[in-house]
């Protein structure tokens, strides 16, 4: 039991909110290359972005895991992105300290995806069950590429109109 929840509920309801960051994430990332604002789905990747890392805490543990680093990089970055967003509204440098740590927590998201599906998934375990294997390798390396190539395409396209005052 976690929290009064059986595990297997707490791990869906962790996945459900790790596939809503990471969708919602995908979506922000394109309206980042098209120079689009996107508020409302940004409200929504940064909350449940900030919810998987705070639910994957959520689970038993005895030491100090990947996951949980993962879990604590995760929070800083989104820290700085939120303040970025928000606090300092896209001003000069905060444009691109937002775009770079927004998609460093969604790629993060997606290391993890990726981590979690060579394990749960029986036709990525069999290739490489130990996650040192080449298939696991070159589908990280390829995701860390694709990641660094859209974050470079989104901080030199997203110069957004600043957010009107109501």
């Amino acid at each position: 039991m976690i929290l009064g929840i059986a595990t297997s509920t707490y791990t869906l309801i962790h996945v459900v909110i790790s596939l809503i960051g990471i969708g919602s994430g995908i979506v922000v990332l394109w309206g980042m290359i098209r120079n689009k604002r996107l508020d409302g789905i940004t409200a929504i990747f940064l909350t449940f972005t900030v919810l998987t890392s705070v639910t994957g805490f959520g689970f038993p543990f005895t030491h100090v895991t990947p996951g949980i680093i993962v879990g604590v990089i995760s929070l800083a970055l989104l820290g700085l992105a939120i303040a970025a967003r928000y606090a300092f509204r896209l001003a000069e440098a905060w444009r691109l300290i937002y775009v770079v740590t927004a998609l460093m927590a969604l790629y993060l998201n997606v290391f993890v995806l990726v981590v979690q599906s060579f394990e749960k998934v029986p036709a990525l375990h069999a290739l490489a069950p130990t996650q040192s294997e080449p298939p696991f390798v070159a589908t990280q390396l390829v995701v860390l590429v694709v990641f660094i190539i859209l974050t470079l395409f989104a901080g030199r396209k997203f110069h957004p109109a600043p957010a009107s005052v109501a």
